[in-house]
């Protein structure tokens, strides 16, 4: 029997200042009516946004925190930093290098992965547990780590949509171990909006239409893929790009608003591929993750891909 992908340890890290929309409207150019939109309609009210901690002093907080759940005596073969924006430092860079050479991993193999955009770290912990299964020692780990910073105007504000904010993820992942176990993972990708912030207004607008029967059919294809119903989800832990999406994905899937957690949207807003892991941690320190119930994270990403893992949780 193949081992199942296990999460043995989730971190996610949020800078301390927190401001309010208004504070960074002027930068994106928003006008008053404009800000009262997201605040009244979208459901956004604050974001974490400090242009003082630098990229790597963001992942590298969580990540360290999730390897202290490592073994003693266990390798980490793989450094997998998963990101929304294809350039998050200049070109002589690799951020996936400099965070596993910070982080003392010297042996393990290190990448990034993009392709997938607020999908991609989901997909990197898919990604992780083939390679664990395929190439990788027994008992050997990977560490997936996703965060970057809204460095400017142009990757902070989703018009008509969502205001990016700061924050950073990490999670240990084996196979076959302890964590929560991965039942299923479902993706799907919509090449005809691949232009994502460069689409048309009439590519925009149909993007608008099918959104949420999409992702409502993605969840549904997930929890099937995990032999469940969607009667034995007991919560889904979303991305914050904003409320009024989610209201209608909710009631495109005909489903009980009281299964997704929406808390953290005004607080946090949307932080690029982090916010689902945001999410888990809050719920679990929470006391809210019960052991043997099943989750389902869930993301979409411009370009247009849209994705879903289904987890049960388990004690720890």
């Amino acid at each position: 029997m193949t081992a199942t992908t296990t999460l043995e340890r989730i971190e996610s890290f949020l800078p301390e200042r927190s401001v309010r929309i208004d504070d960074v409207a002027g930068d994106l150019g928003l006008r008053r009516a404009e800000v009262g939109v997201f605040r009244k309609i979208y459901g956004l009210d604050r974001l974490r946004f400090d242009p003082d901690t630098g990229l790597f002093d963001l992942v590298l907080h969580s990540a360290r925190r999730a390897l202290k759940a490592l073994p003693e005596g266990r390798r980490v073969a793989y450094v997998v930093y998963a990101h929304t924006m294809q350039a998050v430092t200049p070109p002589h860079i690799d951020a996936a290098q400099v965070i596993r050479e910070e982080l003392g991993l010297r042996d393990a193999e290190a990448f990034a992965l993009t392709q997938q955009a607020c999908v991609s770290s989901l997909g990197a912990v898919d990604l992780v547990g083939e390679l664990l299964r395929a190439e990788a020692p027994p008992g050997a780990y990977a560490l997936m780590v996703t965060g970057e910073r809204a460095y400017s105007p142009k990757v902070q504000l989703i018009p008509h949509s969502a205001i990016m904010a700061d924050a950073a993820a990490a999670c240990l992942v084996t196979v076959g171990g302890t964590g929560d176990e991965v039942r299923s993972f479902t993706t799907r990708t919509l090449g005809e909006f691949a232009a994502g912030l460069d689409m048309t207004r009439e590519q925009t607008q149909g993007f608008g239409q099918i959104y949420g029967t999409v992702l409502g059919d993605v969840i549904y294809e997930a929890v099937a893929r995990a032999e469940l119903s969607f009667d034995d989800i007991d919560l889904v832990i979303p991305h914050n790009v904003n409320l009024v999406s989610w209201r209608q994905t909710i009631k495109e899937m005909g489903a009980d608003p009281g299964k997704f957690f929406l808390d953290n949207v005004p607080h946090y807003s949307h932080t690029y591929a982090a916010d689902v892991f945001v999410n888990y941690t809050t719920l679990r320190d929470r006391g809210r993750l019960v052991p043997g119930r099943h989750y389902v994270l869930v993301s979409v990403g411009l370009g247009a891909t849209f994705g879903a893992m289904v987890i049960t949780h388990r004690e720890g």
